[in-house]
């Protein structure tokens, strides 16, 4: 598989970077608008949330948000050598699975992801900079599938 372009990769994270928790609430709040059945996986001490906006203005949702922006990051700063990150991303899906994520889950992440870059960027985030992203998100979903691995 070709690597992402990195440069696109750098310079459409950099808008986004400088406020990861308010577009990370948009790629959560398209999650769950296109994937409602995720929301009764996010509980903390038991807690259900009783709608998105419950859960998107919880404390502790707002740390699992930093996270996965975190994540995010590491794979832009990592972009030309992505292999550095396996084991990590292994992990990572194994941690999700271990909560009851499904694998087919991660194209709605792809598409929530997809949708904030385009709401952060507007006319900047050009098909170039989608087809990228994707190529980027399709190398990070693949090593965290493998957490999937063995079942």
């Amino acid at each position: 598989m070709e690597r992402p372009e990195p440069e696109l990769i750098r310079q459409s994270w950099r808008a986004v970077s400088r406020s990861p928790l308010e577009h990370g609430t948009v790629l959560f709040a398209r999650l769950f608008d296109l994937e409602r059945d995720l929301l009764p996986l996010f509980q903390y001490s038991g807690r259900q949330f009783s709608s998105p906006e419950d859960c998107l203005s919880s404390p502790e949702f707002l740390g699992h948000i930093r996270k996965v922006m975190l994540v995010i990051e590491a794979a832009v700063t990592n972009v030309e050598d992505l292999s550095s990150l396996e084991e990590y991303l292994a992990g990572l899906g194994r941690k999700h699975r271990a909560v009851g994520v499904k694998l087919s889950s991660f194209s709605t992440v792809g598409e929530s992801l997809l949708y904030m870059l385009e709401k952060c960027l507007g006319p900047a985030f050009t098909p170039a900079m989608q087809a990228a992203w994707s190529q980027l998100y399709r190398v990070v979903v693949a090593a965290m599938s493998r957490g999937w691995d063995g079942e």
